[in-house]
């Protein structure tokens, strides 16, 4: 992974955003904020009218805005909602960068490249790593894949939405990290409200145990990076030393929450789903290995 250094300065070059819900309104003003000429063009129009009053020009059809803008920013629910607002509008894709920050699956972004270069134009998947309002503050970050000269072209200006990380000339890879950052964040949300939703049994207000189990969530990447100087070198190698926390351990420890949410009458999928993996690995004779071991059953599926 290469993070690009940048010095963001004013820019003249035309930009073109094509969907303005929270995060496509947020990148406008950034833009905007900086000097950039922004078209914009949304399904509804009435979405415009902040950025709009903040300079933007407000196109008419999506092949307007596509040919006032060398650089042209997506921002739209899937990849589908490109080719629906697109597809009466490829004449004016040649000689473009399209950006797609819109979220669906690696190869679906990949289809996209090869679709967009049919049409003559650069193509680069992004995926936002922050809310709306953090977009363009110091906090932001955004993985881009695609060919790195096509990036670079557009360095300065991307920069102004958050700091670009390269992953690689795979366009699939800037959607495939944005995903897995997901898959990270949504399942610790789900067990936020799984711990929360236990804790209430007891008559605990939510007010009063959030506080202790975000404390405990903060505190999993400092458990993690105490164990090895660089975090999954020894993953990498597939090594998984016991000397810690096994396998077993952990999997007594799922046993009892799957036993604990059963008696309390609390939903089973995620409990369950946990216990499911330390499972698989004692039953493939890694009771004694790290509770990294069961990487294996997740890489391999239910087999």
């Amino acid at each position: 992974m290469n993070e690009q250094q940048h010095h963001p300065t004013r820019q003249d070059s035309a930009v073109t955003v094509l969907g303005l819900g929270p995060m496509g309104r947020a990148m406008s003003r950034a833009l905007l904020a900086a000097g950039h000429p922004v078209t914009v063009w949304n399904r509804t129009a009435g979405r415009a009218d902040v950025v709009v009053a903040d300079g933007a020009t407000l196109a008419a059809t999506p092949g307007e805005a596509v040919r006032a803008g060398d650089l042209v920013i997506l921002s739209l629910t899937d990849y589908q909602a490109m080719y629906d607002v697109l597809d009466g509008a490829t004449a004016a894709l040649a000689g473009r960068t399209l950006v797609n920050l819109s979220s669906d699956t690696p190869d679906r972004s990949r289809e996209a490249a090869t679709w967009a270069v049919g049409h003559g134009a650069a193509f680069l998947t992004g995926g936002v790593m922050v809310p709306a309002p953090m977009v363009g503050t110091e906090a932001a970050h955004v993985y881009y894949s695609g060919p790195h000269h096509v990036l670079e072209r557009h360095l300065a200006t991307l920069a102004l939405l958050g700091t670009p990380k390269h992953l690689g000339a795979d366009p699939g890879l800037a959607q495939l990290m944005y995903q897995a950052q997901l898959a990270v964040f949504l399942t610790t949300l789900s067990g936020l409200m799984h711990a929360t939703a236990m804790l209430g049994t007891a008559g605990m207000k939510a007010r009063e145990a959030l506080p202790e189990l975000l404390a405990s969530a903060d505190s999993i990447g400092d458990i993690l990076r105490a164990g090895e100087e660089h975090p999954g070198t020894a993953l990498d190698a597939g090594e998984h030393p016991g000397d810690l926390s096994t396998v077993t351990m952990m999997g007594a420890t799922s046993d009892h929450i799957v036993e604990t949410s059963t008696s309390l009458g609390l939903d089973l999928a995620l409990p369950l789903a946990v216990q499911a993996h330390y499972r698989r690995a004692i039953e493939n004779g890694h009771g004694g290995d790290n509770w990294t071991r069961i990487i294996d059953s997740i890489r391999g599926g239910a087999s």
